[in-house]
């Protein structure tokens, strides 16, 4: 079975997640992540069928089965395939607190 890298849609005009994202990259680990800058290559949201408005509202990921997860948990997507950070990504799976950062994550992005 073929190991699939999970494809991350970011904003990389946006300051903010372009430092975030560049970070994810510095410490990720090779070969795991496609890191796709959405707001510089739009035509990367064919692969996932979202309208650029739409993607650049929230983070998406297509994980490494081809699922889309969008917003907070495209987070946690992330968090759990980087070493020193999926500890962190099981603490913010747990429902409450899982609850609480979507909807701050949901607000900010707002």
């Amino acid at each position: 079975m073929e190991s699939r890298m999970i494809s991350v849609y970011f904003d990389g005009k946006c300051s903010l997640c372009k430092r975030e994202i560049a970070y994810y990259k510095t410490i990720a680990p090779v070969n795991t992540f496609l890191w796709k800058d959405i707001a510089s290559e739009p035509s990367h949201l064919k692969e996932i069928n979202v309208s650029l408005p739409t993607a650049l509202k929230r983070l998406h990921v297509l994980d490494d089965e081809k699922n889309l997860i969008v917003g907070f948990d495209a987070f946690i997507v992330i968090w759990s395939q980087i070493k020193l950070w999926s500890l962190v990504a099981s603490i913010a799976s747990l429902p409450i607190i899982n609850l609480v950062l979507k909807k701050s994550y949901n607000w900010f992005a707002d």
